[in-house]
């Protein structure tokens, strides 16, 4: 697809985004940036992929951001010129103006990571993290608008900000308490400390953990399961529903969305062939589209209040 930073291919109906700059551990730069949200938006587009696997080259999922621009990497005039301490061009020569106001928050440069995780938040397809080695600042908090996170056994994981001068960033304030709740999540962020897989896992932030041979294997086995046995619409709406319910004010609301969309996909050519291909006792053959046939009642989340 001609990217530099990532990788990007689809077999078997799952896509697999490859974080793909070993020789740096994969740490993240604004290329990476423009890479991830284009590779999402091609798999958004494309109704053949069912499922997307994130991972890292070689013996890291990703280090964090890409400090080779030394201490001022974070500072004002590198916020203009570079996000997380890369050219806004991922290297070339551009020259560097005012940021377009899509680039900006209320004045305020927007964070790198936090245009990935809110692309990957959004995503119509199930995202699940298979992460190899270590994951650590953006390499971990892109993560947590994936919906299921793997880890190897070798793995580890740093919230490292207050350790840098910084903030926790990639709207992870907003994920990270939601999975593994406050005291943890205020644990992890205020100390900094890299720590391992074993305890990722106790603290919810990952599902599973594996032997790293295993870990990939593991990762396309629950992709394919999904590819294999669910309705697209279904797995879209339902991923949409549980997110965005995150947010809701009470039951009534989740329960309000819901009625909406078993009325909208109640009678629909996936219900009657998911119920009829059960009757029957055969492998259902979902004819419907994300591309095409993704009902109104979906919610659109997470909504951009910049949008005009």
């Amino acid at each position: 697809m001609g990217f530099s930073e990532i990788e990007y291919r689809v077999i078997d109906r799952v896509a697999t985004v490859t974080l793909k700059r070993p020789e740096r551990l994969n740490a993240f730069t604004f290329a990476m940036r423009g890479e991830l949200i284009e590779a999402f938006d091609l798999a958004d587009a494309d109704d053949d992929v069912r499922a997307v696997v994130v991972t890292g080259a070689g013996r890291a999922f990703c280090a964090g951001a890409d400090l080779g621009g030394g201490g001022g990497t974070f500072g004002p005039r590198a916020a203009e010129e570079t996000v997380d301490g890369a050219p806004r061009d991922g290297g070339g020569g551009d020259s560097f103006g005012p940021r377009p106001a899509e680039e900006t928050v209320d004045g305020a440069p927007r964070d790198g990571g936090g245009t990935v995780a809110l692309r990957i938040a959004r995503s119509l397809k199930p995202v699940i993290a298979a992460i190899n080695g270590p994951a650590v600042g953006v390499g971990l908090t892109m993560t947590l608008p994936m919906d299921v996170r793997l880890a190897s056994d070798t793995a580890k994981f740093g919230f490292v900000f207050a350790r840098r001068g910084i903030v926790t960033e990639a709207a992870s304030s907003w994920f990270l308490p939601r999975i593994v709740g406050i005291a943890r999540a205020m644990e992890w962020a205020a100390t900094g400390r890299v720590f391992p897989a074993a305890e990722a896992l106790e603290g919810r932030l990952v599902s599973r953990v594996y032997p790293a041979e295993e870990l990939l294997p593991a990762a396309y086995e629950l992709a394919r399961e999904i590819a294999d046995n669910t309705s697209a619409i279904s797995v879209a709406a339902v991923r949409r529903l549980m997110w965005s319910g995150l947010s809701a004010a009470s039951p009534w609301e989740a329960h309000a969305a819901d009625s909406r969309l078993m009325a909208e996909l109640g009678g629909s050519a996936d219900a009657i062939e998911g119920v009829t291909a059960f009757l029957e006792k055969r492998q259902a053959e979902f004819p419907m589209k994300v591309s095409e046939d993704l009902p109104p009642g979906v919610p659109s989340w997470p909504d951009d209040p910049y949008r005009v």
